[in-house]
Order: C-alpha cells, then sequence, then structure tokens
C-alpha cells in the first residue's frame, strides 16, 4: 500500500525515490552516515571503495531498514510487539530497535546462527526462537510464523519500508563519490540491493550495480539464466549472512530490472576477509566481503567501484581461522 501511494520510478520493479529521500529524513540521528573509504591494495584490477556499513551500530546495514519499518509500522507495533526471522543481522538490528522503542520483540533463527550475533539480540532484549533453517525459510516464504500471529511480522528484506531504508546508503554513495562506475552489494534476499539499487538507478542510471553471491548458494544467478525465480540446492557454509534457497518471486520481479549477478567461491571470500583486516584494519563477516572478493578479483569490472562492505559479525573462531590462512 504504502508503494502504490508513490508515483513509480521509471526502472520497473524500483523502489520509488521519494520513498528513500523520506526514509533518510525519518532515520537521520538513528543510523551512522557510514564513511566511503579506498581499498589500500595498489594492484587491484579497478580503483576500490569501501561503504563501511559494518560500523552502523549493530555490525550491519539492516539497521537502516529495520528504524525506517519501525518508524513507519505506528502504534499497533507498540501494542503488539514485532518479530522478524533472520540468520542474525535483522535479529540484531530489529532487536536493537525495538529496544529503542520499548516494543516487544522476538527473531526466529537457525538453529545454526553465529554466536556473536546471538549475543547482540541478547543483549537488546529480544526473545529467541532457534528452528531449522528450512523452517526459518519457510517464514521467509509465507510472510509469517503462526505462533506469532498476533505480533507484527516485519520481513527481512520484502518489505518496500526495509527497501527504502536501506536505499538511503545508495544515496551517500553518490554524494561521495558521484562518478562511481558500479557498486557491489551482497545479495542475500535482495532487500539491499534493490533498494540500493533503486536510488542508484534514479540519480544515476549508466551506474552499474552487481548483486554478489557465494558459490555454495546462488539463487539470483540462477535465476538470471533461467529467466525466473529460482530454488536451488544449498550448501551451508561460513557465509551465513546471503545465500538462500531461493529468490523469492516479489523480490525477483525487482532484481531482474536493477541488478547483475556475480559469483564467488568460499576461498574468494576469506582471502578478501584476511585482506581487508592486513590491509584497512577493517572487520567483514562472509557476506560483507563479498562484494571485496568480487572487485579484487576482477569480476566487476575496471574504474571506480564501491563495494558495499554490508556486515562485520563474525565469529571469532572463524575469523582466526581465516587469518590463519584457512575456510571455515
Amino acid at each position: 500500500m504504502l508503494e502504490k501511494a508513490i508515483p513509480g520510478s521509471e526502472t520497473r520493479g524500483a523502489i520509488p525515490l521519494k520513498l528513500i529521500e523520506e526514509a533518510r529524513e525519518r532515520i537521520k540521528g538513528t543510523v551512522l552516515r557510514t564513511p566511503l573509504v579506498r581499498l589500500n591494495v595498489e594492484d587491484a584490477p579497478a580503483d576500490i571503495f569501501l561503504k563501511l556499513e559494518s560500523l552502523q551500530p549493530t555490525g550491519s546495514f539492516k539497521v537502516r531498514g529495520a528504524s525506517n519499518a519501525i518508524a513507519l509500522a505506528g502504534p499497533d507495533a507498540r501494542k503488539r510487539g514485532v518479530y522478524t526471522c533472520s540468520a542474525g543481522n535483522m535479529a540484531q538490528a530489529l532487536a536493537w530497535q525495538a529496544l529503542q522503542n520499548k516494543i516487544p520483540c522476538t527473531v526466529i533463527v537457525p538453529d545454526n546462527a553465529p554466536e556473536t550475533k546471538l549475543e547482540a539480540v541478547r543483549r537488546f532484549g529480544a526473545k529467541i526462537i532457534q528452528v531449522s533453517f528450512d523452517e526459518v525459510w519457510k517464514v521467509v516464504v509465507t510472510h509469517r510464523y503462526p505462533p506469532l500471529d498476533n505480533s507484527v511480522f516485519i520481513h527481512p528484506f520484502a518489505d518496500v519500508r526495509m527497501m527504502a531504508g536501506n536505499g538511503t546508503a545508495g544515496l551517500e554513495v553518490l554524494e561521495d563519490l558521484p562518478d562511481v562506475r558500479s557498486v557491489v552489494i551482497p545479495f542475500g534476499g535482495g532487500g539491499l540491493s534493490v533498494g540500493i539499487a533503486s536510488a542508484i538507478r534514479a540519480k544515476s542510471p549508466q551506474t552499474r550495480v552487481y548483486a554478489v553471491e557465494p558459490e555454495t548458494a546462488a539463487p539470483l544467478s540462477a535465476s538470471f539464466a533461467a529467466g525466473s525465480a529460482q530454488e536451488i540446492n544449498r550448501t551451508p557454509s561460513f557465509v551465513d549472512g546471503i545465500g538462500g534457497k531461493s529468490v523469492l518471486p516479489e523480490m525477483w520481479e525487482r532484481a531482474r530490472n536493477l541488478l547483475l549477478p556475480l559469483v564467488v567461491s568460499l576461498s574468494e571470500i576469506a582471502t578478501a576477509i584476511k585482506l581487508l583486516i592486513e590491509r584497512n584494519r577493517v572487520v567483514a563477516e562472509g557476506a560483507g566481503a563479498a562484494s571485496v572478493a568480487a572487485a579484487t578479483t576482477g569480476k566487476a569490472g575496471p574504474g571506480k567501484i564501491v563495494c558495499i562492505v554490508s556486515g562485520g559479525n563474525i565469529d571469532s573462531s572463524k575469523l582466526a581461522k581465516i587469518l590463519a590462512g584457512g575456510i571455515p
């Protein structure tokens, strides 16, 4: 309803620029305007910049969308409480924002969610329900978890309020680097990439926007190959923030007109995590480093490239193994 009330943009499926600009005003002072810094690699195949969403209060970009969604949920959310499903970052973001607004919050997470993310959710006072990944994905697809039907569900990515909030990062990228040639974004469900791509396409249509997935779970790439939303066989890995079982049909209708797919290997992602620490002293989780892996291997092409470092919530044991040269 929110989206239909606003005239659409020229790109079919894009979140209207007006909604993104309104979200920016709405969340100003709540979330960080993250810095854009150059990657300190002299022999890189492109001029690479890092958009450090890992510096947000909960360690990921999700606070942008969650803050906008909570603000627009109104008194109904305060009365009934809110819930979401998440691999961890959305769980943290919604729990954090709910705490600020004194709203009861419940999060449904997979039983293999990283402990560092679960610790943060507990710190923010939310209730945690752990189920299998397949059960979490069922909530993603159906947009509901029957035992919590009395609460307000906020989808982790397929929600216009979330995507508009996420899109505010795109406005910042263009302000800091107006002549950016390409923007590379980790793709999990599509909420971040569609939001940012909507802002980029509205204000800088010549800029290419890439969505990057791990080789172990790349449903967007499979969907582009088939020409329709696809479900794939997902292999769990240390890259837990992206890589779902499928592209939701409603997200495919947006992504197909806004994004270009890229796939990177687990080895390339691990190398990017190590590189970010050694060269820029930046801690990124697997999803957050996937964009850097695509840029540093030349898959995103030449010129000025912005990599969205979407989050930095990685378990210390996994990070230690990567720094030692291994793959968790």
